[in-house]
């Protein structure tokens, strides 16, 4: 097994370090249109990554080991050396790409991702609110393992994309330099990721490079100042709330379902998705009955010797059969 160093634990000094630094420049530089730091919000942003460091450990363990049973499997071994890394690298920001994408516009991976999205600030403490559920990525990189990647190599080029995406997460850094804008995911174009107007939704899903974007056709550049945050806000702090919350409205929406597709549909269609207001059935209109003729109304005899109009006048009353007591006259 490849001895590669855990650059998560090792960046964690830089991620307290460069924190402090934003939080001491929104007190001596405050932005009117930034939000900066709010207590709440950042205790959340923090208990989050501190639990999905939990989390993690225990994900991996099923995770490792279907990677190791396909890398045994595999014909295929790829050697771990320098210009391989770097080949390993792009590869793997290839497929955090498509990774990243699905977990936008499927949304039973959403509800995993939606908690890096579900704060309303935007800056170094939201790259640690990371999710408690993350089983949902490992499908992505089957390729690579099944392509003669270690899996403890993979790992490593996921930690050095995790990484890479922390300094990206802030307002305080502006567009950089045209070429590097164009190649790298940059603060710009993170905070169009993390906006929730309608233009800047579902765009620049990239790592480490931005290129993915503009090949599949997934690009926004930064033209309006963003709002951070959801197309729908949650209004809690609990961070087991903020974990689960989209699984809750999942499985309300499957309770509430009518149909098997429309069930199937919340978990696999984008995340706004609900299914079409059905028809009403139209009432059919009853066809006029055929009406009878009504029989005429026959008077009651009134058994003075008079019939229908004028009288029986002495003939015998057909009103019954044996007559009016034999004879009306």
């Amino acid at each position: 097994m490849p001895q590669l160093p855990d650059v998560v634990l090792w960046s964690i000094p830089a991620f307290v370090l460069l924190a402090v630094v934003e939080m001491v420049s929104y007190r001596i530089h405050p932005d009117e249109d930034a939000a900066g730091y709010t207590g709440p919000d950042t205790a959340t942003s923090l208990s989050m990554g501190l639990g999905s460091l939990v989390t993690d450990a225990l994900w991996k363990i099923p995770v490792v080991a279907i990677y190791s049973g396909v890398y045994a499997l595999t014909p295929l071994r790829v050697p771990v050396h320098w210009w391989t890394v770097l080949l390993m690298l792009l590869a793997q920001d290839f497929f955090y790409y498509w990774s990243h994408r699905g977990h936008h516009v499927i949304r039973i991976l959403w509800a995993c991702h939606v908690v890096h999205h579900s704060s309303r600030n935007f800056n170094l403490s939201t790259a640690l609110r990371q999710p408690w559920t993350s089983l949902t990525s490992w499908p992505f990189y089957l390729p690579l393992i099944a392509l003669g990647v270690h899996p403890a190599a993979l790992a490593f080029c996921s930690s050095v994309n995790l990484v890479y995406q922390f300094w990206i997460h802030t307002e305080r850094v502006g567009r950089l330099a045209r070429p590097l804008e164009f190649t790298l995911n940059t603060p710009s174009h993170h905070r169009v990721h993390h906006a929730s107007q309608g233009g800047y939704l579902d765009r620049n899903f990239g790592g480490i490079l931005i290129v993915w974007d503009r090949l599949f056709g997934s690009f926004a550049a930064e033209t309006e100042r963003p709002v951070y945050g959801l197309t729908k806000n949650i209004t809690t702090f609990n961070p087991l709330r903020v974990a689960t919350h989209e699984y809750a409205a999942i499985a309300h929406d499957l309770a509430t379902a009518t149909t098997w597709r429309d069930r199937l549909s919340h978990l696999l269609r984008g995340p706004g998705w609900h299914p079409a207001p059905r028809p009403r059935p139209r009432l059919r209109r009853a066809s006029p009955a055929r009406q009878r003729p009504a029989r005429p109304r026959r008077r009651p005899h009134d058994g003075a010797g008079r019939g229908r109009r004028t009288g029986c006048a002495g003939r015998v009353c057909r009103r019954r059969r044996g007559g009016c007591a034999g004879r009306c006259g």
